[in-house]
């Protein structure tokens, strides 16, 4: 761990302002950056572009991907429209001014685990199976009154996965992860990020760890023993932030790649700087708080919250000035900066609200993080770099999938075998004519004019946005009601003026056949990604439509590495089975895994993969209803793991 305060301050051109920043003798926002800034040299774009690809310029530039945690797009000063937003964010503002900030950016999914593995391996949550946090669990309803059920999901990035970070090692850089991992089935579980490309991780939650007891205490101070001890700007000391920051000033000679995936600003929503606190509560005219469990004033009025973007910000700008002021080894003369990209966004949108705690609001934004309107998954994204233009503004439609065949065409890193993007590589964009949103292409090498989502658990909706224009098909109704009500709205017109991005006017009635033309659209993305929809519950106790025509399990047993099951059809045909299995039954991190089973008539048939402690079936009728075999209870009610419930294999694994 590194501990500023045990190192000697050497006075050196290259040393000295890390040193001095890490420890707060540098005010952030007082400072000057030292920035080379080499497009403003020149008069013209083009020769200001030639400047920047120099011959003396060192091959492999660096790249620095900065993915915030729960920031909403109006989280940021600014992206501020309509009513004025109270969080202060002067050096996301000012690096906004250094390069290009896309207003209509998205994250690849509403929710944290699934956005972070697509930016990693490049691959849409659908077609990886990764559509949520956690997972790697059998697929069951969460409550006795649930009539859906989410399918199955991926609990990990799989290890065949070729991470940014493997690419980029192949091609001789070093790779570093600081703050949050959270793609495998929790914070701790395998695979962790030295497992999947990194060569440096710290996971320390710093100022985000909880307060106890509780979030009106353990608040910092000056006492040289407080872990969280105030710097001389009066922010409290973050480890995360200082571990991003070590690992720049100990691999700033070679090229490198930093994740930096901060832990601000989840929950738990509390702050360790007390000033800020009551700051925010003058700000937003609300007093004090005095109930350290509750905050119910609704819109952006939480003190808590306001504080935590602001910290965001602060130490954001750490790594800013960082690079803007500290000599690069490789480039004598020239700063970091000048040969570094730097991506900063957002893993979804904001969350507004907990039980008992209003957190922010999205506004003019709908709904937000674990819904895929609007609000849950439209980030900021902020680009600057060596060849990008600054101070631009784009309407062009970006995504966090687009970050890993970016990042290959800026360091020129092959493309791994086997590997195709589900995003766009915006370098001919962002490295050109950033008026030509035409120059961002798709998969197939066309203009790129769409993007979906699929996200069949909670609000269970699959989405699509094409051109202007955006639908919403809604689970819950298509398979309770048999037929396929959509939301379909106009966010823009066809000049990418805005005029719906409330997502308040729904125009399926007025325009069926375009609702229709997306709908079909979005059914063959989903197709294309072989994505898996939500289920029905066959006991749900209320019933259901055709619940009465389900299959009834009979028999099982096993023949070698081969299993069987035998059921029963009620009226509905069984039209899909599946294999469900794991090899650590029984362990704390117990992990399921998903594979196709044979279906000959009224049997079902699988081979065990080695190492199976335990497994089960499930059968999924013509109506999506699902069976598993054994029975699984509803998983707010089963405090045991799903082993106890399931066939054990004979010759236990690990």
């Amino acid at each position: 761990m590194f501990e500023a305060s045990s190192v000697p301050i050497v006075s050196t051109s290259a040393t000295q302002p890390f040193f001095e920043f890490l420890i707060g003798q540098v005010p952030v926002r007082q400072m000057i950056p030292l920035r080379v800034l080499l497009f403003c040299l020149t008069v013209s774009t083009a020769i200001g572009v030639a400047d920047v690809f120099a011959d003396d310029r060192p091959d492999k530039p660096n790249v620095v991907l900065i993915l915030a945690d729960d920031l909403g797009w109006q989280d940021v000063g600014c992206y501020d429209i309509d009513e004025p937003c109270p969080y202060e964010t002067p050096n996301l503002d000012r690096f906004a001014g250094e390069g290009v900030k896309f207003w209509q950016a998205y994250s690849p999914a509403p929710t944290c685990a699934p956005s972070r593995a697509a930016i990693l391996s490049g691959k849409h949550p659908a077609r990886a199976q990764k559509t949520h946090v956690v997972g790697g669990a059998p697929p069951s309803a969460y409550n006795d009154n649930s009539a859906l059920i989410s399918p199955w999901y991926s609990g990990r990035m799989p290890l065949s996965d070729v991470t940014i970070a493997e690419a980029l090692k192949d091609n001789g850089y070093t790779t570093g992860h600081a703050g949050k991992w959270h793609v495998a089935i929790n914070h701790n579980a395998f695979p962790q990020p030295e497992d999947q490309g990194f060569d440096y991780t710290r996971a320390d939650r710093g100022v985000t760890k909880t307060a106890r007891p509780n979030r009106l205490t353990g608040f910092a101070t000056t006492d040289e023993s407080d872990p969280y001890r105030l710097d001389e700007n009066g922010f409290p000391f973050h480890q995360n932030s200082a571990d991003a920051l070590t690992f720049l000033e100990e691999n700033k000679s070679k090229p490198f790649f930093l994740y930096h995936a901060t832990w601000l600003v989840h929950a738990p929503i509390h702050t360790r700087c007390e000033r800020l606190l009551k700051k925010y509560c003058e700000k937003m005219n609300v007093p004090f708080p005095t109930d350290p469990g509750h905050w119910e004033i609704e819109g952006q009025k939480n003190p808590f919250y306001g504080a935590m973007v602001e910290m965001l910000d602060y130490y954001v700008g750490r790594i800013f000035h960082y690079l803007d002021n500290t000599e690069d080894p490789r480039w004598p003369g020239h700063m970091l900066s000048e040969n570094t990209y730097v991506i900063f966004t957002s893993d979804n949108g904001g969350m507004e609200r907990h039980p008992g705690e209003v957190i922010t609001d999205n506004y003019p934004l709908d709904k937000g993080k674990i819904n895929a309107k609007e609000g849950g998954v439209r980030v900021p994204l902020l680009i600057r770099g060596p060849g990008i233009a600054e101070g631009v503004e784009t309407e062009a439609m970006a995504n966090g999938l687009d970050f890993y065949p970016t990042i290959l065409a800026w360091t020129e890193t092959r493309t791994p075998d086997g590997v195709k993007f589900d995003g766009a590589d915006l370098s001919p964009f962002l490295n050109s004519d950033l008026s030509d949103a035409s120059r961002i292409v798709d998969r197939n090498g066309e203009a790129r004019d769409t993007i979906f989502w699929h996200f069949p658990h909670s609000s269970m909706q699959s989405t699509i946005r094409v051109g202007g224009y955006k639908l919403i098909r809604n689970w819950t109704d298509v398979l309770l009601e048999g037929n396929v009500p959509l939301e379909l709205y106009q966010l823009y017109d066809s000049d990418n003026q805005r005029v719906d991005i409330e997502e308040a006017n729904n125009l399926a009635a007025k325009m069926p056949e375009l609702a229709e033309s997306l709908n079909r659209q979005l059914e063959e993305k989903l197709s294309d990604s072989k994505a898996s929809p939500p289920l029905l519950n066959s006991k749900h106790p209320k019933g259901l439509p055709n619940d009465n025509k389900v299959c009834r399990p009979i028999d099982h047993g096993r023949d070698g590495d081969g299993v069987w099951a035998t059921f029963e059809e009620n009226g509905a045909k069984v039209v899909k089975a599946n294999l469900l299995y794991t090899d650590n039954g029984g362990h704390r991190y117990e992990e399921w895994y998903r594979m196709p089973a044979m279906l000959d008539g009224n049997r079902v048939t699988a081979t065990l993969p080695p190492g199976t402690t335990h497994y089960l079936f499930n059968l999924i009728d013509e109506n999506q209803f699902l069976v598993s075999y054994p029975d699984i209870p509803p998983s707010n009610r089963s405090k045991t793991p799903f082993s106890e419930r399931a066939f054990e294999a004979s010759g236990k694994g690990q």
